[in-house]
């Protein structure tokens, strides 16, 4: 669609004198509509989350209880965490593929820490996330030291991380946890789950770096023109370490609260999650082109697919239906995002 121009035609000699002067009045209107137009596609995620929720509880009343809220809110934690750091990388236009196999992986060395070699849950735990940390940060040195496409690196990382899970648990399962070890995925507070405080923490955390600090302005610095970027001062390569770095604290802490959730480990842990958490923050508003989003949309985009997840499963969609029903409902939700970045770059 070609954009109206907001300039009237020039007249002619002979009918200047003739014309009136109040049909420029329409075109005062134009900005007042595109301007409403723009808020409706700035907002779309939410707009389709609510849709989304009216649905789902017409078709199974189930969907608007109290428990069924908790459910979403705890499966929104897991996936919430990845999206986080899917979105730190997106932001200086690099990707990290390596998220949930890290997640899973990092999760078994917490997890073996503690159940094999006798130590307490209080050094299982921060060394598993630790383990995840150190990913990132080799990740973020790989990227920029060595110059490797983060698409191709985080791939080979990834595929690792799978064989390392499986050769590490033997292809069993690591349930033998103790108490202290899955407390916070089964402790409640007033019967409100413990679990998405965690995410809720993450995310407002999320939301103060990129606002407030040098360090989130670094971030969309990097990623909307990284030669523009270094030439203002900004260490790009450091930023992108940060990045990436962060971004495997997240899945490490992911990977915990996945465990704890679980009661066990699996050796393919971490699998399915890795697709579903690169679409939320691009559904919400990361661009993958870097320099753009923000912690709100995020939560839009975790919620809109943990939603479509949970209300396919309570509306008794048959089980060989549903992956391909959700697909086709996060590729409207992107179909969507898409024409509202091309409606606002207009």
């Amino acid at each position: 669609m070609q954009p109206r121009s907001e300039f009237p035609a020039h007249p002619s000699p002979s009918n200047a004198a003739t014309m009136s002067p109040q049909p420029a009045a329409p075109v005062a209107a134009t900005p007042r509509s595109k301007t409403g137009v723009q808020w409706l596609f700035q907002n779309v995620v939410w707009l389709w989350l609510a849709a989304l929720i009216v649905i789902f509880g017409v078709l199974n009343p189930f969907f608007f209880t109290l428990s069924n809220l908790q459910n979403v809110l705890v499966q929104a934690t897991v996936l919430g965490l990845l999206a986080l750091a899917v979105s730190l990388p997106l932001m200086v236009a690099e990707i990290d593929l390596s998220i949930a196999s890290n997640m899973g992986f990092s999760a078994a060395i917490g997890a073996i820490v503690t159940t094999r070699l006798g130590l307490s849950p209080a050094i299982g735990v921060p060394v598993g996330i630790a383990a995840a940390t150190a990913i990132g940060f080799f990740n973020g040195l790989c990227v920029t030291r060595l110059r490797m496409v983060s698409l191709i690196q985080t791939l080979a990382v990834m595929i690792v991380l799978q064989g390392s899970l499986l050769a590490v648990t033997q292809g069993n399962t690591i349930s033998d946890m103790p108490n202290l070890y899955i407390w916070i995925g089964q402790t409640t507070l007033g019967n409100w789950p413990v679990m998405p405080v965690v995410f809720l923490i993450a995310l407002l955390g999320m939301g103060f770096l990129l606002r407030k600090t040098v360090l989130g302005r670094s971030l969309y610095a990097t990623g909307g023109n990284a030669l523009a970027a270094n030439s203002a001062g900004i260490r790009v390569n450091r930023v992108k370490i940060i990045a990436f770095t962060l971004s495997g604290l997240l899945s490490g802490v992911a990977g915990y609260l996945l465990a704890a959730w679980q009661m066990a480990i699996t050796s393919d842990q971490g699998e399915g999650f890795l697709l579903y958490a690169i679409a939320a923050p691009i559904i919400g508003g990361v661009s993958v082109f870097g320099g753009r989003g923000g912690a709100a949309g995020i939560l839009g985009g975790v919620l809109l697919l943990t939603v479509i997840h949970v209300g396919l499963a309570i509306t008794e969609v048959p089980s060989f239906y549903v992956q391909m029903i959700g697909g086709i409902l996060i590729f409207i939700a992107v179909a969507v995002d898409a024409i509202r970045v091309n409606f606002v770059s207009q």
